[in-house]
This record gives structure tokens, sequence and C-alpha cells, in this order.
């Protein structure tokens, strides 16, 4: 009879713990909407596009035969390597200064090939143009860091897993995406516990966002504490109950 006691008292004790657990991931759990089977379509064929302040690495390069035709257009201020400037400039050898920004570095290979074919400077040109530094960076939540994102895409949720996650203390429904758009700071709000998350214009990255993070408000905290001190004390009130019964049964 009193085994039968101590397993009920057990399983109201385990399902009161689970209940809790419910309660506290429904706060910090991702993608909480999605199920088995769930399918969200994305925009695969999203590519960055050069920027003011973008760093570049552009080689350019023909047949064996003519390879040494090639070297004046490999020859800039830094080599290989180009800053745009602050107008989406760049200064390229021999073509001169050429607008690059808006451009996606597919887009302006095949703009400098055709230059170089038109302007008869090299027969069956090669363009090879690269984002040198493809960075996010991030701040709040007691982290600050960058991050080098080495295939020129990276998804809201990539930087996230790249950075090891959100702490349980960092506000979930204020994680926000801080973008240049046309000369202004644009920030969006993203909550990676809902995928409604995946249809956020923000949702594919580009390169020099900002991710701003929040932490969870003092209320918040005091809230929790509170909490988690009533679940204590109402778990040792349960014990001592348990051991006064016991204790009761065993002198009878």
């Amino acid at each position: 009879m009193l085994d039968r006691f101590y397993i009920r008292v057990i399983l109201v004790a385990v399902v009161a713990t689970m209940f809790t657990s419910c309660v506290t991931s429904r706060r910090v759990n991702y993608l909480q909407d999605m199920t088995q089977g769930t399918q969200i379509e994305l925009e695969d064929k999203f590519e960055a596009r050069i920027a003011p302040y973008d760093e570049l690495t552009i080689r350019v390069s023909t047949s064996q035969a003519s390879q040494v035709m090639a070297t004046p257009f490999n020859a800039g201020p830094e080599g290989n390597d180009y800053l745009v400037d602050v107008n989406g400039d760049i200064e390229f050898p021999v073509l001169g200064k050429m607008h690059v920004a808006g451009l996606t570095r597919m887009r302006l290979q095949d703009v400098l090939r055709r230059m170089l074919e038109q302007g008869d400077y090299l027969d069956d040109p090669y363009v090879m143009v690269r984002f040198k530094a493809f960075k996010i960076f991030v701040i709040g939540g007691g982290k600050g860091m960058v991050i080098n994102v080495p295939n020129e895409r990276c998804t809201f949720l990539e930087a996230l897993a790249m950075m090891g996650g959100l702490s349980n203390y960092t506000r979930r429904d204020h994680v926000g995406v801080m973008r240049e758009v046309n000369g202004k700071m644009v920030m969006r709000y993203l909550d990676p516990r809902s995928s409604d998350v995946f249809y956020d214009p923000f949702f594919m990255l580009q390169q020099n966002d900002f991710i701003v993070m929040d932490g969870v408000d003092a209320g918040t905290y005091r809230s929790e504490f509170t909490f988690w001190l009533g679940l204590v004390s109402s778990i040792t009130s349960m014990a001592t109950l348990v051991a006064t019964l016991a204790l009761y049964r065993a002198t009878k």
C-alpha cells in the first residue's frame, strides 16, 4: 500500500516537471510551429549584391598562349583586390572607373568579360570575381563577434548557428537585423521561434549586416525567479508531506 502511495506522488511530480518544461520551452525553442513534413519554399537563387566599402578580388585570365596579355588587368593598386568606394565605384586597370554597386559578382564578371572582348583587349577572356570579405556582425546579448561567411550566402538561422545560438536570456521576439538600404540604416526584428521567419525579406543576410540582440528585461527575470522559487517550495512541501505520511504509517 505504501509503495502505491509513493508511485502516485512520483507521477504527480513528473507531470508537474514536464508541464514546467513546456512552459519554459515555449519562450526559447526555435521554429515551434514546424511539424514533421513541413515544407517552406526558399529564395534559392539569392545572390549578394555589391555595395560601397565591399572588398572584391578580381582576376582576369585568357588562353595559355596569350596569358601575358592579361597581366595589365591584374595590376591594380592592391594587385587583384579592390575596395568599392563610397559612390559604389572601383578603378579597374586599363578600363578605368566602373560603377559596380548593385551588381552581383556574376553580373560583374559578365560585364568585365564583355568589355574586354568588345574593346579587343583579350580574346576569350575569363574573369573571376569574389567577395574578399563577406562578414556579418553580431552585437548585444553579451556577445560581440564577426562571422566570416565563406560561400557568400548566409541565412538568419545559419548566422545564429555559427554564433552558437541564442542564450535563454535573449529576447526571441526582438532579434534585429540591421542593414544599410539606400543610404539609410534599416532595422527589422525577426523571431526564430516561428516559421514566419523564412518569409521575412531580411532572412537572407547580406554582407555587413548586423544582428542585434536584446536581453530579457528585469521584470521577466524576477517573474522567472519567483516561478522557480515557488516550484522549489512546492517540491519541498511535497517531500515533507511524503516523509510525514510515511512516518505516520510506519508507526501504526
